[in-house]
Formats: structure tokens, sequence, C-alpha cells
């Protein structure tokens, strides 16, 4: 976490991302999130570094709504401005990607991070 914790003080964006495991963000990302309170403990007020943040994430069938729901009350509360979200269901094997939107949707919001 001490190399994560430098990367993340200094990154402008961070993008989170994961596959869809029981209609949530996977619990390494979760786990890995949670560890960076220890950011905003380093702060008087235990304000987090303000960030933009995108949310990517591919699941074998659909439901994203609690991982949303997650994504957009965590960037409420600690301040982060959400660049956006790309949600891509039904990539159950190698190649289902091929052709869906999302995978454009995905290309053109990292050009649009400069």
């Amino acid at each position: 976490m001490e190399k994560i914790y430098s990367v993340y003080r200094e990154a402008d964006v961070v993008v989170l991302t994961s596959p869809l495991y029981y209609w949530f963000i996977s619990g390494h990302l979760k786990n890995a999130f949670d560890r960076l309170f220890a950011v905003a403990e380093c702060d008087p007020r235990y304000r987090n570094p303000r960030k933009e943040s995108v949310l990517i994430m591919a699941a074998e069938g659909a439901g994203f709504e609690e991982s949303e729901h997650w994504y957009d009350h965590l960037e409420k509360h600690i301040g982060w401005k959400s660049l956006g979200k790309v949600l891509c269901g039904w990539v159950a094997q190698p190649g289902d990607i091929g052709g869906k939107p999302e995978l454009k949707q995905a290309y053109e919001l990292g050009r649009s991070i400069s």
C-alpha cells in the first residue's frame, strides 16, 4: 500500500475497474479502496484528496445498480468529480465485447482524459 498511497496522492484521475461479482464491485477493489482511508487520516479534517474518477465494469450478466449507487455516493461524500462510467454486461466469453457500444464508450472516455 505504501507504493499505492504515493501514486494515489499524486494522481489527477482515479479509474476504478472491476468485474461485477454478486451485483457489486470485487472484494479486492473494495478492500484496496477502504485502505485509502489512511490517506484521509493524514489530514487533520479527514479530507480525501480531490480527484476526478471513472468507473469501468464488466459482467457476465447485468445488474450494476448496487455498484453505481456505491460509486455515486462515494463520489459525492469525498468530493470527487466523475468523468463517466462504462458498464458492460453480457461479456462471459472472450470476444463477447466485440461490437458492443461500451467498447467505443470506454475508448472515447479514455481519449477525453488528458
